[in-house]
């Protein structure tokens, strides 16, 4: 009797210290998943998706982002269809950072009105929204980070009033239709010509592409030989039109666009291209960046952040020119 008592006592006591043995392992593993899961949880990742990466622009607004996500030590993704007026290629590179489940979205719309479906999807995700350089009617954002695109219409409309007459003809090659950035730069610009007292005869789309403005200021032209200015609402229709009068030996007309890209400044040194509304490409790409680390870190940011506009003509030209070497790390 005293062994079998022996005996069942030690196999309690085995069993005992197995179910311990396997309550700790139990432990160990649930713990181990539970900071991996935390640690997932800690990294950031940003989605940067942008209107397209084929422009001197966009490139300057991707190294903003880059670096911005390089100085704070997260992921990013910075990405944009062949062209900007590629909505559903767009919408599609929104849709794949969404189901990435990215930490933050960091967008420039194309299509703003077409992007909110999209916007509506992030949210209920609970993927923080950012908008750059283009605004949208979507009161979910966390933040619009960019031009006031009004006023630097504004700026170059201005500037050009006060290089011309009275009653010169002034043309207008703007972005794809349904742009808002580019409906404000047109709106804002179209203001102040006619209140200088010039003659806005036709505003044509090129949709921000260089070989389509130059073939939108060639037929221009044809319709209107008289042309004293143009305002394009970016660089890359500006020096499309600035060939296409060359080329038509109209190398006295006032050409002004809009972004202070590198081969706008260029234009600028060269004596072809009149001047340029520089917005601070860089600077929004990153500041974007930050802010986007901001809210998923749960701090506060302004729900407007204007990264501001300059006039860049002869004048001020080497100036600018030695700013962007900085960045550019030239």
């Amino acid at each position: 009797m005293k062994i079998k008592k022996i005996l069942g006592t030690i196999i309690i006591s085995t069993m005992l210290a197995s179910a311990f043995v396997g309550c700790g392992n139990k432990n160990a593993a649930t713990a181990g998943k539970d900071a991996g899961a935390e640690k997932k949880s800690e990294e950031v990742t940003i989605g940067v998706v942008l209107k397209t990466l084929n422009s001197d622009y966009w490139k300057l607004v991707q190294a903003g982002a880059l670096d911005g996500a390089k100085e704070l030590g997260v992921k990013i993704e910075v990405i944009g269809p062949n062209a900007e007026t590629d909505i559903m290629g767009q919408t599609s590179m929104m849709e794949d950072q969404i189901v990435k489940n990215v930490s933050a979205l960091v967008i420039s719309p194309s299509q703003p009105s077409a992007a909110i479906t999209s916007f509506d999807k992030a949210d209920e995700q609970k993927i923080p929204v950012l908008l750059i350089d283009t605004d949208a009617e979507w009161d979910k954002k966390k933040s619009f980070i960019g031009t006031g695109n009004v006023a630097g219409g504004k700026m170059a409309g201005k500037y050009i009033g006060e290089k011309l007459e009275k009653g010169s003809e002034i043309v207008v090659i703007r972005g794809a239709l349904g742009d808002a950035t580019h409906d404000q730069r047109v709106n804002g610009a179209k203001e102040e010509i006619e209140a200088a007292g010039l003659k806005l005869i036709e505003v044509q789309p090129a949709d921000s592409d260089r070989n389509k403005a130059m073939t939108v200021m060639e037929n221009l032209l044809q319709t209107h030989p008289n042309v004293k200015g143009v305002f394009c609402s970016n660089d890359e229709m500006a020096l499309g039109a600035v060939r296409a009068l060359k080329q038509a030996n109209k190398a006295d007309v006032v050409v002004v666009g809009f972004d202070g890209s590198p081969d706008a400044l260029k234009a600028i040194k060269a004596g072809e291209l009149t001047a340029t509304v520089a917005q601070n490409a860089y600077n929004m790409g990153k500041t974007g960046v930050e802010a986007a680390v901001k809210v998923v870190k749960g701090e506060k940011i302004d729900s407007r952040i204007d990264t501001g506009t300059s006039l860049i003509d002869k004048d001020s030209v080497d100036k600018a020119q030695e700013d962007l070497n900085k960045i550019l790390g030239k």
